[in-house]
């Protein structure tokens, strides 16, 4: 079942998101940093203050055509406005930087945790969460940028608001009516207009837009489901073309492109009203400080200078008391990003500590063991039980059976990565395992990586790799071993299975469990490649899944699994398949 955060994250949530890079190995450089944007964004501030004195000093001396101070105001505008670029460029700069080593952080992090004890694994297996590509990749991206950015920004409306009410209410003065019989006079006047006019717009524009919260969270996820088809759709490519399937896959896309197009429609109604309201909020803030000081400046009360001063500071304290609506589309972004992130972590922490009765441990043990196993489904269903066998050095077993009746499950048992059933496997302590798939993975990158996987690609010399190249009938890829490519797909399904054995062979491991490994191979190259793993590996156990016979004379014992009869009514655990051995 997939993990889905409620849109209605908790600030608990949100600081468990944010705290962790804060309180760690990087945090005095991130406090650091931070401290020194902050301190910049004061000085910012303290310019735009200067700045807007410097306003009502210019049309002041405009009003009374005093040319010198004109002149002198021109120079200190020069001064102001370089220091301001100074400072503007480098509080950004230092922003990106911290942004990005947030970001960089959380990513490490993130990947770690998603990679730790297969959690990736059974993710993917159990359907918890989708896209975690999408989340670590974008998510973790919105989440850092973002909110520095809105941290930041309310600072500085805070800042700001603080450095300029006392201006307003300064240079706006009281203003003096009738009503109702009494005379009434409101000290600073300006700044009650300037709360008045940004409450209201706020709680209109929250009205408006609390919509795209929503929207965005779904448009980030359709369009990572519309990236995953097309992905698929590539890798898959051959496939596709044999079927003649274009037109499925067409209608496929269609589908999950419509799910972005509808979506982006609603979240272009919502921003369309959003504008509309912002807009005309933006707009009218211009003129509305000027309608409402002219009449004191017509009736000589104030000078030209104030009127413009004033103008200047209801903005400035409209545009700090306007944060939530000028960082709403921001925060709408941010808000989905940590629902996602919060849904991620819970999908990777129910992985983790998804409950399994299977035992599998390092033991002082000289041969493997395996002890009463039952292997079951996620939906709970029981495949076998009672399972019980040992794998001594050197011995070579196949295990065969009819499909889907647990072989490739037992494999994914001994190897720790399936949690489903009960039972212990009990392996030697210093015993080294290498399973093998029927198409085993190839890393996209250089031909010596795709060989040494998962070890480093200098692990092993040249000689040793094109010694068993030539041994494993591929002498013809000696040449491409610095050569980056998608092996997965520039190589046949028989290809791959024989770079898979060079790759056991260079390993060597005590134990190699072989699941269908060969059966891309034609007839001769098989024996010949189970020869040579025989021979290069006397003394390795050798465990295969075949449904060819012919790989039946390289084993010495055989693990067959049948269909049990039918179970008696008191049965706890009714298996659909047992297990029995027999000498080959």
């Amino acid at each position: 079942m997939k993990v889905q955060a409620k849109n209605n994250t908790n600030w608990r949530a949100v600081w468990r998101l944010i705290k962790p890079f804060w309180s760690s190995e990087q945090k005095w450089k991130a406090w650091g940093l931070l401290t020194v944007i902050i301190a910049l964004v004061l000085g910012m501030v303290y310019i735009n203050v200067r700045i807007t004195n410097w306003n009502r000093d210019l049309y002041d001396s405009l009003e009374q055509k005093n040319f010198p101070v004109f002149k002198a105001l021109l120079w200190q505008f020069t001064y102001l406005a370089f220091t301001y670029i100074v400072v503007a460029i480098y509080r950004s700069y230092l922003v990106q930087s911290l942004q990005f080593r947030w970001r960089a952080w959380m990513t490490d992090k993130y990947m770690a945790t998603w990679l730790a004890n297969q959690a990736y694994y059974r993710m993917e297996q159990g359907h918890i969460a989708d896209n975690p590509d999408q989340r670590i990749a974008e998510d973790l991206r919105a989440l850092t940028f973002n909110a520095l950015s809105l941290v930041l920004g309310f600072i500085s409306s805070a800042v700001t608001l603080v450095s300029f009410v006392g201006i307003l209410w300064t240079v706006s003065g009281p203003v003096a009516f009738a009503l109702l019989g009494k005379q009434w006079t409101i000290p600073g006047y300006m700044v009650w207009f300037a709360i008045a006019y940004a409450f209201v717009g706020s709680w209109i524009i929250w009205w408006i837009g609390k919509p795209l919260v929503k929207q965005n969270f779904d448009q980030e996820r359709f369009e990572a489901n519309y990236r995953f088809g097309l992905i698929r759709v590539r890798e898959h490519a051959e496939g596709i073309a044999f079927y003649r399937g274009e037109a499925q896959e067409r209608r496929q896309l269609g589908t999950r492109f419509e799910d972005i197009r509808r979506n982006w429609w609603d979240i272009m109604h919502t921003t369309k009203r959003l504008n509309i309201a912002v807009n005309f909020y933006g707009q009218f803030s211009i003129i509305f400080p000027l309608l409402v000081s002219s009449p004191r400046y017509f009736a000589g009360v104030i000078s030209l200078g104030v009127v413009m001063q004033i103008a200047s500071a209801f903005g400035q304290v409209q545009d700090a008391l306007s944060w939530f609506i000028n960082a709403f589309t921001t925060l709408a972004d941010w808000k989905a990003s940590i629902n996602r992130l919060a849904g991620f972590n819970q999908a990777v922490e129910q992985a983790q500590r998804q409950p399994s009765d299977i035992v599998v441990e390092r033991d002082n043990v000289s041969a493997m063991q395996i002890e009463k196993l039952d292997l079951a489904l996620p939906d709970g269903k029981v495949l076998t039980s009672g399972l019980s066998g040992t794998i001594n050095r050197g011995q070579r077993v196949l295990v065969s059976g009819p499909s889907g009746c647990g072989k490739s499950t037992l494999f994914r048992a001994i190897a720790g990565i399936w949690p489903y059933g009960s039972g212990a496997i009990r392996i030697p302590q210093d015993s080294k395992l290498m399973f093998v798939p029927q198409l085993s993975y190839l890393p996209i990158g250089t031909l010596r990586a795709a060989v040494a996987y998962p070890s480093d690609e200098k692990a092993y010399t040249d000689e040793a790799i094109g010694h068993y190249l030539d041994l494993c009938r591929l002498p013809h890829l000696k040449d491409s071993l610095d050569t980056a490519a998608n092996w997965s797909k520039r190589l046949s399904p028989g290809e791959q299975q024989r770079l898979a054995f060079v790759r056991v062979l260079l390993s060597r491991p005590d134990a190699v469990f072989l699941d269908e490994a060969s059966s891309a191979m034609d007839g001769e190259t098989e024996d010949v490649l189970y020869s040579l793993l025989l021979q290069e590996l006397p003394d390795a156990a050798v465990v295969s899944i075949a449904h060819r016979e012919t790989v039946a004379r390289y084993h010495q014992e055989r693990w067959h699994f049948s269909r049990a009869p039918a179970a008696a009514a008191d049965e706890p655990h009714p298996a659909a398949f047992v297990l029995s051995t027999q000498s080959l």
